[in-house]
């Protein structure tokens, strides 16, 4: 079986790329998941911006920051990933490095340019069907994950 490139999914709360959860794949399909632990930097005393997750979810069930990126290198150094290009990945990442003011040491590039027969208007119709299909839910990072591979193996396979 051939090799998958990297995706990866960051789900965000409603201030500015706050990461709540991150998804990415590994070479063989398989996908690492967890929910993010908010680093005190980023919770401003009115907030409100956990999304459909409670304070005491992200503590308790996610891990740190540096935890996440210490297993995004070691899965993914000097990488270039693959997003659904929402727009919303690159600053949650950015955030996440940031905290330690780290550079990032992965790219981030639309997962569309990986299939040249496609435009990336194309891509996002068949995107949408797939989660359609599947039953799955848009923004979710594990079912992001999920869109992407079954795409990139059924568009490998028609080339």
């Amino acid at each position: 079986m051939a090799d998958y490139p990297g995706f990866i999914a960051i789900e965000t709360g409603e201030d500015d790329g706050l990461p709540l959860a991150i998804a990415w794949s590994l070479p063989d399909g398989r996908v690492k998941q967890t929910l993010i632990q908010p680093d005190d930097s980023w919770i401003k005393e009115d907030t409100n911006a956990m999304g459909a997750y409670s304070m005491e979810e992200l503590e308790s069930l996610g891990v740190s920051p540096l935890e996440v990126i210490r297993e995004l290198e070691n899965d993914h150094f000097s990488a270039t990933l693959y997003t659904s290009d929402n727009g919303d990945d690159e600053a949650a990442l950015a955030r996440l490095f940031d905290t330690y003011g780290l550079d990032p040491f992965v790219e981030l590039a639309p997962a569309s340019v990986l299939y040249p027969s496609l435009t990336p208007g194309e891509w996002h119709r068949q995107r949408r069907e797939t989660f359609s299909e599947l039953g799955l839910e848009p923004m979710r990072p594990e079912h992001e994950l999920e869109v992407m591979l079954s795409m990139h193996q059924r568009l490998t396979e028609e080339d």
